[in-house]
């Protein structure tokens, strides 16, 4: 399964190739398979190096608040680290001792 941070476009140059931050950390992609016109300040959903897709921004914060909630409460130990791995820790373990 593939998870993606929205993430906003903080540049873009001349060869459509974005800056995007992503929970402050800052990377490149490129724009070339979305359809519709980018603009900084907008948010993406980035898969392997491309955006994939613009959303909107209202539901771009909202989701970035849910994850930053959730980091907050596996650091605080409020959720286990391994809380949503749907058993597949406990599977791995099972593998390695047998």
């Amino acid at each position: 399964m593939c998870l993606s941070i929205p993430s906003k476009v903080i540049d873009i140059d001349e060869n459509n190739f974005a800056t995007v931050e992503t929970l402050g950390v800052r990377r490149g992609v490129s724009l070339d398979l979305i359809g519709e016109k980018v603009e900084v300040g907008d948010y993406v959903l980035i898969h392997v190096g491309f955006a994939m897709e613009k959303i909107d921004t209202q539901y771009a914060l909202e989701s970035l608040a849910i994850y930053q909630d959730i980091a907050k409460q596996m650091e605080s130990g409020e959720i286990a680290q391994n809380e949503g791995d749907m058993g597949l820790n406990e599977f791995l373990n099972d593998k390695k001792d047998g």
